[in-house]
């Protein structure tokens, strides 16, 4: 990689790592504009970086030092593969970085060459931390996938990741995305319109998903075709999915028995994705989760996988994730 550690045998009595990186444009890069990219490495794991022509020194103590070293190897790495740095870039390396000397013999770039990439016509997609990356794996090898865990942590937005993926490069014809017609607490009264305009705002987050990856008006003509459906639980009574990549967001939703009927929607040439949080179940008190009698029923079954997630994983504005563990604390202790 052309990345050399300057660090003395007797790094672990000093406070400073310095790496060279001999590509000066690349290095720019690696820094970002007014040096935002190394602020953000430097806030979130505690350690100063300073720059020194085509070094960088990191200062700190020796685990958070050698963790925000692998970080800039990796993303330097990317670099040098001819891809871009940004924020969400960095948030993942440095959720999926190791410190030196434990990625087990493999290289500092392994995070961005392991093949964990999902190519989507817009953009591509990796996974940011160790379970996001188990559970794009999981999708790709199982018939049948679950994602369990809290908001925003990209359960469903990997998911239909990997469908556009796979539509794309023809290993399923169509793309089918759903989740139960449920208010989150709150009674909406009766919506306007036709059928279509009474359930989109209650599939709005799988459209938003959608059109990260897709053009829109590839997805228009693909919807108009059919080849791309978007719709409530209740319309997929009756139906047998074939060459399909199927995915149920907010199953915890789903009552039993639409879970059950769901599931044996599956078809031939066809994978299904189930996500949800056991957490934020909005069904009528006394009524059981579809997705808590599935996780009990199929665990163990040949072809099913279950993925979860914590806090950790959040994704979105660090905030989520404190928040998201304030309330777990707060239940743990009732």
């Amino acid at each position: 990689m052309g990345i050399s550690a300057l660090t003395p045998p007797s790094a672990e009595d000093i406070v400073e790592t310095v790496l060279e990186f001999p590509d000066n444009r690349l290095l720019i890069d690696l820094c970002g504009e007014f040096d935002r990219n190394l602020a953000q490495i430097e806030h979130q794991m505690g350690v100063h970086i300073l720059r020194r022509g085509n070094r960088l020194a990191v200062i700190g103590e020796k685990g958070a030092r050698d963790q925000a070293a692998a970080v800039l190897r990796s993303l330097y790495a990317r670099l040098e593969a001819g891809r871009g740095v940004a924020a969400g870039d960095i948030d993942g390396a440095m959720r999926m970085g190791r410190p030196v000397g434990e990625t087990d013999g493999g290289d500092q770039g392994e995070l961005f060459t392991s093949g964990m990439e999902i190519r989507t016509r817009k953009k591509p997609i990796e996974p940011r931390t160790e379970a996001q990356k188990a559970y794009v794996a999981n999708l790709f090898q199982n018939e049948l996938g679950f994602g369990i865990g809290p908001a925003g942590t990209g359960k469903t937005y990997l998911a239909v990741a990997v469908g556009v993926t796979m539509f794309i490069s023809g290993a399923v014809e169509k793309i089918i995305l759903s989740r139960p017609a449920v208010e989150a607490g709150e009674r909406l009264g009766f919506l306007p319109g036709d059928a279509k305009e009474k359930v989109d705002p209650y599939m709005q987050p799988l459209y938003d998903a959608l059109n990260d990856f897709l053009p829109a008006k590839q997805v228009e003509k693909l919807m108009q075709e059919k080849r791309i459906e978007i719709a409530p639980l209740a319309f997929m009574r009756g139906r047998t999915l074939s060459n399909a990549f199927i995915v149920l967001d907010e199953a915890q939703n789903a009552t039993t028995m639409q879970m059950k009927m769901f599931l044996t929607r599956l078809g031939e040439g066809s994978r299904m994705v189930i996500t949800g949080d056991r957490t934020q179940v909005d069904l009528p008190r006394g009524t059981a989760s579809g997705l808590v009698d599935a996780e009990r029923i199929l665990k163990g079954v040949k072809g099913v996988s279950f993925n979860y997630f914590t806090s950790k994983d959040v994704v979105r504005h660090p905030l989520v994730g404190r928040i998201i563990e304030a309330y777990e604390a707060d239940e743990a202790r009732g």
